[in-house]
């Protein structure tokens, strides 16, 4: 796109246009509430053939908006059996474009390979298996964990160097937050004085919270935005995708295990190949709860769900020695509290032990308060801890982009930062979040998180027990995970 045009677009639109697709096609595959959401932020700051644009979703609920926006509609489920055939038919031989995978029931793995194949750029925002993983009752636990099918994908890295640009798990979180962590570091080195933090590589990101001495970290959420209607017996209500929630509330809960760790908890597990930056729970990660800490609320309990930058971030910021031993690493989870709507759907699930027989996710229009505050909390550092991110309410993102909530737009607007820099970084191969520009991804998207906000507190999860209860504490180190864990 030529300047004259960029400019152009701008005047007329109002809005900074931060990439071209020269022409290519655009293949957008789910249109659920992420899947809406991106759709305008796509049209305005990405110059692209509308006539070249291809949304594959099963359903036609919202075929309205694709109508609306001059989208075709693919209307056709991806299966095992299907996939290539579809996908190859919107490619013409030689064709150039991006693939937007933001489905659910179709495999990550699968979709990447094609697109590497097709020489096409991709990004997803989860690592989705095809149906029948999540709740094959014929698997043991440890086959549902995450950590060996990254370290396959960390593999086919290695041996693939360069071609197409393909991100990997790239929303809020995992996506964001990564970008988050680096600034967070920054701002703490700069509050506690300390010199000369100018890391460019992951050798030197690593060394800066060692240095810094962070002994971990909280993926730290807290959704308080309520409907203007009460939630239905057996009806599962969420502010993002109901299966998605569903699906990783009930996997093993994983998490980054750090140096600094003493022991495992209850029901924890090493890895017994690999670099070992992961533990995992033979516990549901909806069922296992952790004491954190976030702005507004304070003090909180969250769900240790697994996402995948609770392991690529302690994997990224690990410091080595010479034999391979790692010499520090941050313990790194989420720590995730749903709107009340989700926490009281999961409980409901857990006494019926079945699946939900009626899934809605909450509107904007429907929303009549509360906001998504979401960050990371680095604790165990000079200053004790510090949560640095976004607080956006469902107000305000109501003002700034439409289909989609506070939650929403979180995630949208991380798939729009990681579609503008797949196109100005086109031959990278298979990269994650931690491995991308943070300050040019949170340029893209900062206009659409509200309020980005550090805070430092004195909080940690031994003060203010209020029962004498017997429990396992660690005094000496109030940072251990022993002293988290809440059950």
């Amino acid at each position: 796109m030529s300047n004259q045009t960029r400019q152009f677009k701008e005047k007329v639109a109002g809005y900074p246009v931060h990439a071209s697709l020269d022409g290519g096609i655009l293949v957008l595959i789910g249109f659920g509430s992420i899947g809406r959401g991106v759709l305008p932020l796509i049209e305005r700051h990405i110059d692209y053939d509308p006539a070249k644009f291809t949304v594959i979703d099963p359903s036609d609920e919202f075929a309205h908006i694709l109508k609306k926006h001059g989208v075709r509609h693919l209307q056709v489920a991806l299966t095992e059996e299907n996939y290539v055939d579809v996908i190859k038919g919107l490619f013409p031989d030689g064709s150039k474009g991006m693939i937007v995978n933001l489905s659910v029931d179709v495999d990550s793995g699968d979709m990447m390979e094609l697109a590497h194949n097709l020489g096409l750029p991709y990004v997803d925002t989860v690592y989705e298996p095809w149906p029948g993983w999540y709740f094959n009752p014929d698997m043991e636990s440890i086959e549902r964990c995450s950590y060996p099918d990254r370290e396959e994908l960390k593999n086919t890295a290695k041996e693939r160097v360069g071609g197409p640009t393909c991100v990997t798990c790239c929303g809020a979180n995992p996506g964001m937050v990564s970008w988050l962590m680096k600034e967070a570091l920054l701002i703490l080195a700069k509050d506690t004085g300390y010199e000369g933090a100018t890391p460019k590589t992951r050798d030197e990101w690593a060394r800066l919270a060692m240095d810094l001495r962070v002994k971990g970290l909280h993926i730290a959420e807290r959704d308080t935005q309520v409907s203007n209607r009460p939630k239905g017996v057996g009806e599962f209500v969420n502010t993002w995708s109901v299966d998605g929630l569903f699906n990783e509330g009930f996997l093993p809960a994983e998490l980054g295990w750090g140096t600094h760790e003493k022991k495992l908890p209850p029901h924890g597990h090493k890895w017994d190949f690999g670099p070992g930056y992961a533990i995992w729970i033979d516990k549901p990660g909806g069922e296992t709860l952790v004491r954190t800490w976030v702005p507004g609320v304070g003090p909180q309990l969250g769900f240790v769900i697994v996402h995948e930058e609770s392991l690529s971030i302690p994997d990224y910021f690990t410091v080595e020695d010479d034999d391979g031993k790692a010499l520090y690493r941050p313990t790194c989870h989420y720590a995730y509290h749903p709107c009340n709507d989700a926490i009281l759907s999961m409980h409901e699930i857990r006494g019926t032990c079945q699946l939900p027989e009626k899934k809605h996710i909450l509107t904007a229009e429907e929303i009549v308060s509360g906001s998504d505050d979401l960050g990371v909390l680095l604790y165990g550092h000079a200053k004790g801890a510090m949560w640095y991110g976004t607080r956006l309410s469902n107000d305000e993102a109501v003002k700034l982009a439409p289909y989609q909530n506070a939650t929403g737009l979180q995630v949208t607007s991380g798939v729009l930062a990681a579609m503008v820099w797949i196109i100005e970084n086109p031959n990278q191969g298979i990269v994650w979040a931690d491995q991308m520009d943070h300050a040019r991804c949170l340029e893209v998207q900062k206009p659409y998180l509200g309020r980005v906000e550090c805070h430092y507190t004195d909080w940690t999860p031994i003060a203010n027990r209020i029962t004498n209860f017997p429990e396992e504490r660690d005094e000496e180190d109030p940072w251990q995970f022993t002293n988290f864990l809440a059950n």
